[in-house]
C-alpha cells in the first residue's frame, strides 16, 4: 500500500515537472519569436512587440509571486522604495529564477540610490535573461549616474542591438553625445 502511494506521488511530481518544463520551453520559444520581431519592426511595431516581451517577462507562473510583483510595483510607483524592496525581496527569495523580480528590485534599489545592490540584482537579471533590454538600460543609467559614461554608452548600444527603436535609450545616447561635445565618449 505505501508503495502505491509513493508511486502516485512520484508520478504526480514528474507530471508537474514535465508540464512546467514544457511550459518553460513554450515561453522561451515565444520570447525568441518576439525578440526576432523586435529586430524587424518599425518604431510603432517595436513599441507593441516590446510591450509583449515585457508582458512575458512579468509572468512568474505563480499567483502568489504575481501578487508580490504587483504589490512591489504598486509601491515602486507610489514612491515607497522601502516597501517595494521588501516585496521584491520576498519575490526573489521565493522565486529566485524569475528574472523580472530581480529587475524590479534593482529599479527600486537604484531609485533609493543604493547602486551596489542594484547592480548586483541587474547582474542576476541578465544571468537569467541576457536579452532583458530594460535591465541593460537600467545598468546604463546607473553607470551614467556614477560618471562611467564610456560603460554607459556600451550598455545603451547593447540595448539598441536588441531593441533598435528604444526611444529612451536613443534619447539618452544623444544627450550623452551632446554633453561630451560630440567627442568620442
Amino acid at each position: 500500500m505505501s508503495f502505491q502511494i509513493l508511486n502516485r506521488t512520484v508520478a504526480s511530481v514528474l507530471a508537474i515537472v514535465l508540464s512546467s518544463t514544457i511550459s518553460w520551453a513554450a515561453d522561451q520559444e515565444k520570447l525568441d519569436r518576439l525578440y526576432g520581431q523586435l529586430q524587424d519592426a518599425d518604431p510603432a511595431g517595436a513599441r507593441r512587440v516590446a510591450r509583449d516581451i515585457e508582458m512575458e517577462w512579468s509572468k512568474s507562473g505563480s499567483p502568489a509571486m504575481d501578487l508580490l510583483l504587483k504589490r512591489g510595483t504598486d509601491a515602486l510607483e507610489a514612491g515607497d522604495m522601502e516597501a517595494a524592496i521588501g516585496h521584491f525581496t520576498a519575490l526573489t527569495d521565493h522565486a529566485p529564477d524569475f528574472a523580472e523580480g530581480w529587475h524590479r528590485r534593482a529599479v527600486a534599489y537604484a531609485r533609493a540610490e543604493m547602486f551596489g545592490p542594484a547592480v548586483a540584482d541587474l547582474e542576476r537579471t541578465l544571468t537569467l535573461e541576457p536579452r532583458h533590454f530594460e535591465a541593460i538600460a537600467a545598468l546604463g543609467a546607473i553607470l551614467g549616474e556614477i560618471d562611467r559614461f564610456d560603460l554607459a554608452v556600451e550598455a545603451f548600444e547593447r540595448v539598441l542591438a536588441i531593441h533598435p527603436h528604444h526611444a529612451e535609450v536613443t534619447e539618452t545616447l544623444e544627450n550623452l553625445g551632446s554633453r561630451a561635445g560630440g567627442a568620442d565618449l
